[in-house]
C-alpha cells in the first residue's frame, strides 16, 4: 500500500467516524430523547387518527407537495440553526432547532401515514430505498457497532446509577427523604407557632 492509499484510507475512516457520530447524535439524543416522545404523543391523538385515514386515501400529489414542503422547511430550519451556531448566535440557533423538532416529528408522522402513496412515485421510492440502504451500510460499519456497544454500556451504568440515587435519596425509607420530611415538618410547625404568637 503506497502513501496516497494510506491517506485516502485514513480520510475514509475519519469520514465514516464523523457520519457515525452525527447519526448516533441524531438517533440517540434528538430522536430517542426528544422527537420520539413527541411523535408518540401525536400518534396517540384521536383527532389525528381520523386525519391519518384521510391522508392515506387522499390525492397523492397533494400529499407529496405537503410532505416535501414540510420536509424542506424542517431541513431549512436545521441549516439555518447551524448558521446561527457558526456565527456565534448560540441561543437563536438552539431555539430554532428546538422549535423545528415537533414539526419534524409531525412530518415523520405524515410520512408514516402516507407512505404507500408517497412510494407510488418511482423517483421517491428510489430515493427512499437509497436512504435505507445507506443507513443499513452505516449500521453495518465496525465503527458504528463498536460505538454503539460503548454507548450501551454507558446507558446500563447510567441507569444503574440513577436507580441507586433514587433508592438512596428518594425512596420512602431513605435517610435523605426522612430528614427532608422532618425538616419540612419543623418549618411548618415553626411558621404555625409564629402565626399563633401574632394572633395573641
Amino acid at each position: 500500500m503506497n502513501f496516497l492509499q494510506k491517506i485516502i484510507q485514513r480520510l475514509l475512516l475519519v469520514l465514516q467516524f464523523a457520519l457515525v457520530i452525527i447519526y448516533i447524535l441524531f438517533e440517540e439524543i434528538i430522536w430517542e430523547g426528544i422527537a420520539k416522545p413527541i411523535y408518540n404523543h401525536i400518534e396517540s391523538l384521536h383527532i389525528l387518527k381520523k386525519l391519518e385515514k384521510q391522508i392515506s386515501e387522499g390525492n397523492r400529489y397533494l400529499i407529496l407537495v405537503t410532505f416535501v414542503v414540510l420536509l424542506l422547511g424542517v431541513e431549512g430550519a436545521g441549516v439555518l440553526a447551524g448558521v446561527f451556531f457558526v456565527k456565534g448566535h448560540f441561543l437563536f440557533g438552539l431555539l430554532l432547532y428546538i422549535t423545528k423538532i415537533p414539526i419534524a416529528a409531525f412530518t415523520f408522522w405524515i410520512f408514516k401515514s402516507a407512505k404507500r402513496k408517497l412510494l407510488s412515485f418511482e423517483w421517491f421510492q428510489w430515493l427512499y430505498n437509497k436512504t435505507m440502504n445507506g443507513l443499513a451500510w452505516l449500521k453495518d460499519l465496525d465503527i458504528y457497532k463498536s460505538t454503539m456497544a460503548i454507548i450501551s454500556k454507558i446507558k446500563v451504568k447510567l441507569k444503574a446509577l440513577i436507580g441507586e440515587i433514587k433508592e438512596r435519596y428518594f425512596s420512602k425509607e431513605s435517610r435523605f427523604t426522612t430528614e427532608l420530611k422532618s425538616f419540612y415538618r419543623y418549618i411548618k410547625n415553626f411558621k404555625n407557632r409564629k402565626r399563633g404568637k401574632k394572633d395573641d
